[in-house]
């Protein structure tokens, strides 16, 4: 099995991304393994993030993680990212030649689609999963709709899902969730509460296991 199917399994799998975007690498860190405490297995570092590449490179060092890089926006970053040791790489639009060079480099590529088209588009250049953004008002309700004629699609939303809908969001038949805000609040992260943190990632492993 190559490294990207199996990533894909994995993912598929473990449902549940944490997401960090901030303006400081030791908080996105710090901040990144407070949500590793609470229970979370894959991460995902966007590049706009100072040191993201380092980052990467740190929590790859953890065999029990999937480390992603998030905002992978051309071919050069898929490479640097990839470099750095990301396992799978996500993008807010979708661009051909990023995914095309993710499937060069056999990594997991997660391009960002909004309508039903962009994620025909993306699956047919080789995407594994389309990433639903920005989020529409009912998440749930437009992947049960999207899904009805297209089921071979893994949707993965990584915005507009918290605690409160994750589990009607996966039973509409999304491959997997992505945290940003809910798991690290601005106001949080800028108190640098790092317990809160955890304790919003073990109230989400927990929701997730009664999937």
């Amino acid at each position: 099995m190559s490294s990207r199917k199996h990533i894909k399994n994995d993912l598929l799998e473990r449902k549940i991304s944490a997401i960090i975007r901030t303006d400081n690498q030791k908080v996105a860190e710090q901040a990144m393994q407070a949500a590793v405490d609470g229970g979370f297995r894959v991460v995902e570092f966007t590049l706009t993030t100072p040191g993201a590449l380092n980052l990467i490179s740190q929590f790859r060092e953890n065999d029990d993680l999937i480390v992603g890089a998030g905002t992978v926006m051309s071919p050069i970053l898929v490479q640097e990212a990839v470099e750095a040791g990301a396992q799978f790489l996500v993008s807010p639009v979708c661009n051909i030649n990023v995914i095309q060079e993710a499937v060069k480099l056999d990594v997991v590529s997660i391009p960002g689609t909004f309508t039903a088209t962009e994620m025909e588009t993306a699956h047919r250049a080789g995407a594994d999963f389309v990433k639903l953004f920005p989020a529409p008002a009912n998440v749930a309700e437009y992947i049960r709709f999207i899904l009805a004629p297209q089921p071979y699609l893994k949707i993965f939303p990584t915005s507009g899902v918290n605690l409160d809908n994750m589990l009607d969001v996966l039973e509409s038949g999304a491959a997997g969730v992505g945290f940003v805000r809910p798991l690290f609040d601005p106001e949080t992260i800028r108190k640098k509460n790092y317990d809160d943190i955890r304790k919003r990632a073990e109230a989400i492993v927990e929701r997730l296991a009664s999937f």
